[in-house]
């Protein structure tokens, strides 16, 4: 009996030590990205899909290209929607825009910089996902649209933010109008 008594003890210390596993279910929401989508300028309702666009983020090699003859997973073929994502370190990110990109004549290539201006707010979420952040455009000064280095004539036509608060990825947070 005094055996059954230790075989129990020893399995009950054994199972208290046990954790539940901490793994971040895929459905919780994360920090989200910045949402663009893209409208002809002329029929401002109507979505537009983008050919030939390469969008890289400040400081980075390798970008998002829609059209591109590659095969590679980082590469779009057509569509006129596109999430980037924003430093959760600081208060601005910087991305390219390049219109016509890859093709042989350069003189078709235009290249339009958006810097997007905003602060952070981080949430926790559990202790299996962490903290994930949100951010609020700047309410005076979203965005700033330049040219590029080259100055030509930019491209983008106007940009319309729809929604200052980028708390997840269901909604269409900035409008490109070209």
């Amino acid at each position: 009996m005094r055996k059954i008594y230790l075989l129990v003890l020893a399995l009950a210390l054994f199972f208290s030590s046990c954790e539940k596993d901490d793994i971040c279910d895929a459905n919780t929401p994360t920090t989200p990205r910045l949402v663009i989508t893209f409208h002809d300028f002329l029929n401002p309702s109507v979505l537009k899909n983008v050919t030939n666009l390469k969008v890289v983020g400040e400081g980075m090699i390798d970008g998002i290209v829609f059209n591109s003859a590659t095969g590679d997973a980082k590469y779009l073929t057509n569509g006129n929607t596109i999430s980037i994502p924003l430093k959760t370190v600081g208060t601005s990110t910087s991305f390219s825009f390049t219109l016509n990109s890859g093709s042989a004549n350069t003189a078709l290539i235009n290249v339009d910089n958006i810097k997007f201006d905003y602060t952070t707010q981080e949430l926790y979420v559990s202790r299996a996902c962490g903290y994930k952040t949100n951010f609020i455009l700047d309410p005076i000064n979203p965005y700033t649209h330049t040219d590029a280095a080259v100055p030509d004539t930019k491209w983008i036509e106007y940009i319309s933010v729809e929604k200052s608060n980028i708390e997840n990825e269901n909604e269409t947070h900035i409008k490109i109008f070209f």
